[in-house]
């Protein structure tokens, strides 16, 4: 069950939301205090699975070979070879990660990857998750379309996608609460090192979240 004060401000934000002809991604805005974001080990970089999932599509591509590219082919966007990953062009690469959420990759392929499109994947925050031999790609890619990636960078102020305007308040309330757990027990001084939190929709007013 979600905090109820978390439930009334998603409330809020949904029914503040101007009725628009396509359904809204519901957002949260986090501000950060007494933290030097200058420092690397203090800034916010956390995949969070949401009990609720995302309530969008989420983009994933698998890079593989064999049996696992095979199996990938089920759950996932795009599956590339090695071999596609060396031959293909910066522009494609770019493009390929703009849109793209997340990208997964067998173990043994991450060296290659690296020196191939590392220049590209790396400044976005878009190096694959590594698949060990032991790991089902089905179950991982699964895993990820119900997740999202927090990140602070040098930033006092950062979103995330927490929904959809056509979740239930309880269910997107549901995902703020662990994404603010996971900030409570990652950053230094806890609760203390936020500000404020804020939840909208896309075109719709900020609602703090007390």
């Amino acid at each position: 069950m979600a905090d109820t004060d978390i439930e009334t401000a998603v409330t809020r934000a949904l029914e503040e939301a101007p009725d628009r002809n396509f359904t809204e991604t519901v957002d949260l805005a986090i501000n950060l205090r007494d933290l030097d974001l200058n420092e690397p080990s203090n800034r916010v970089d956390e995949s969070v699975v949401l009990p609720s999932g995302t309530g969008q599509e989420t983009r994933i591509v698998v890079i593989a070979e064999g049996e696992t590219a095979v199996r990938a082919e089920e759950v996932a966007d795009e599956v590339f070879s090695g071999s596609d990953v060396a031959d293909m062009e910066d522009d494609d690469a770019k493009d390929l990660a703009d849109d793209t959420d997340f990208f997964i990759a067998e173990e043994a392929m991450m060296q290659d990857i690296a020196r191939h499109l590392g220049t590209i994947l790396g400044p976005r925050g878009k190096m694959p998750d590594p698949l060990s031999p032991d790991d089902d790609v089905v179950e991982t890619v699964n895993r990820l379309k119900n997740t999202v990636q927090i990140r602070s960078r040098d930033r006092r102020t950062f979103h995330t996608r927490v929904g959809a305007e056509d979740m239930t308040a309880d269910e997107i309330a549901s995902n703020i609460d662990v994404i603010l757990r996971r900030l409570h027990a990652d950053l230094e001084k806890g609760p203390q090192n936020i500000d404020s939190v804020y939840v909208k929709t896309t075109m719709g007013p900020s609602v703090e979240v007390a």
